[in-house]
């Protein structure tokens, strides 16, 4: 990473971590980060956009960050053949599930962090809660189920396939780069930090991130939520028009 890169970060944020170097004995904090910017708007021509997070640390050790959000209920369906048709025969409803997930991190996690602590602070795909709605459930369908919901999204690209990485400019100041792709979901979203010494988080940081819709975009959106039924007649009488005017253009002479 050069110095180059990071002098896109804005000056005033990169000269307010300088500062808490100086001055953290004084706040006992290890750790501090922030994002490039806390809100993605959404218009009518967004294909997708990247939000930097960086920060510093008081020392030693690895810095994990998972950005996630927002959540929901997601049916996760098994089609078989029957009678020659294929046809859902089984389905798992899955709670909280989160619409967005990625994770990067220094350097590897496994073998170095005791899985208990990956799984309270959700550190990885294979530790993120995903609760299915029946209680009990046969582990082996569980664990086909809960992998179908991360191989859709991640087909999605909305759950990274690879851990991303965090680098660091000397020992201090680290940073990473998010994707949102163009189908991302509207809501609140929180981009955790963790410092991680000797297996174990001792210091952790969640900064909140909105993704909204602006302009005519979240219009045309917020009246197909209000106004359902008008939108959908809309809609219909839209098509109709667009039809009937085709047809006369290239209706032959």
């Amino acid at each position: 990473m050069t110095a180059r890169r990071w002098s896109a970060l804005p000056v005033a944020l990169l000269a307010g971590l300088c500062l808490w170097l100086a001055i953290r004995p004084a706040w006992g904090q290890s750790l501090v980060a922030d994002l490039s910017s806390h809100l993605i708007a959404i218009t009518t021509g967004f294909t997708g956009t990247d939000v930097v997070l960086f920060g510093a640390v008081d020392g030693d050790g690895d810095v994990a960050v998972v950005v996630q959000g927002p959540e929901g209920e997601v049916t996760v369906r098994r089609k078989d053949r029957v009678a020659g048709i294929w046809v859902n025969t089984e389905d798992v409803v899955f709670l909280r599930v989160p619409a967005y997930y990625m994770v990067a991190v220094t350097s590897p996690l496994d073998g170095v962090v005791p899985p208990p602590v990956l799984l309270r602070h959700e550190i990885g795909l294979d530790y993120v809660r995903l609760l299915p709605e029946r209680a009990k459930l046969p582990p082996e369908m569980l664990a086909e189920f809960r992998a179908a919901l991360i191989r859709n999204k991640q087909r999605a690209g909305l759950y990274a396939t690879e851990t991303g990485t965090v680098s660091f400019l000397g020992q201090r100041l680290f940073r990473t780069r998010i994707h949102f792709p163009a189908n991302v979901a509207t809501g609140t979203y929180t981009a955790s930090v963790f410092l991680i010494r000797n297996g174990d988080v001792v210091s952790a940081q969640t900064t909140p991130l909105l993704v909204s819709k602006i302009g005519f975009s979240a219009n045309v959106y917020e009246f197909a939520q209000r106004q359902s039924v008008f939108y959908a007649v809309l809609g219909v009488m839209l098509a109709v028009t667009a039809g009937w005017l085709a047809g006369i253009v290239f209706r032959k002479p």
